[in-house]
């Protein structure tokens, strides 16, 4: 029956509230990582956000961050440019924030230079390629937030080199269980169990680790 706006222009939904027979879609996965950034104390008012990635994932975060944290800019760094391009107009369209596209492979390092905050939306590092990662070491420097939305292993090598390198470091189970709890709050009205919620997401990902 209705759509928020947000979930509209992400263009999808994945929770649905039915308030008395009428029938509401929202989005709860780039609220809940904007709630894992908060719960970990990474601000991104007035800070350059850069996402590595251009897919689903990354546009739902990117939506939230555009219109709800106050960022100073917005860089999508992807490996296809139709999917940067598509993603840049988009936010263009929806959003007061300054947007820019670029390239993983060229713009890497101007955009990791500005970045205060980078939110890691492809599946590099993910098991079992959890050796490798999208943002070499070199890269990283201390007071930048590193958030990798890969949830298994719980810490990926970027993880690992930005903790080493003295960034702040926010894990993708943080962005997955969130997500879940903002369901649970809409559905229910009540505050969701976090703590349960997260000990048996935890298990569960232990469980089908290869």
């Amino acid at each position: 029956d209705e759509i928020e706006p947000m979930a509209r222009h992400v263009g999808s939904v994945n929770t649905i509230v039915n308030e008395d027979g009428w029938l509401i879609g929202l989005t709860t996965d780039g609220p809940g990582a904007l709630k894992a950034l908060a719960d970990a104390g990474v601000s991104l008012n007035g800070k350059h956000v850069v996402f590595t990635g251009a897919g689903g994932a990354v546009r739902a975060v990117a939506f939230a961050v555009a219109e709800i944290a106050n960022p100073a800019s917005i860089a999508i760094l992807g490996r296809t440019s139709a999917k940067v391009e598509t993603l840049v107009a988009d936010l263009s369209a929806n959003t007061q924030v300054p947007i820019q596209g670029g390239d993983l492979g060229n713009d890497l390092p101007s955009a990791m230079a500005a970045a205060g905050v980078v939110i890691q939306g492809t599946s590099v590092g993910m098991t079992p390629e959890d050796k490798s990662t999208i943002i070499p070491a070199r890269l990283l420097r201390p007071g930048q937030a590193i958030f990798d939305m890969v949830y298994r292993p719980h810490e990926t090598r970027l993880l690992r080199d930005a903790k080493a390198a003295g960034c702040q470091i926010v894990h993708g189970i943080d962005m997955l269980v969130n997500q879940a709890v903002l369901q649970f709050e809409r559905w229910t009205g009540a505050p969701a169990p976090v703590d349960a919620m997260r000990s048996v997401a935890a298990d569960a990902l232990a469980e089908t680790a290869p």
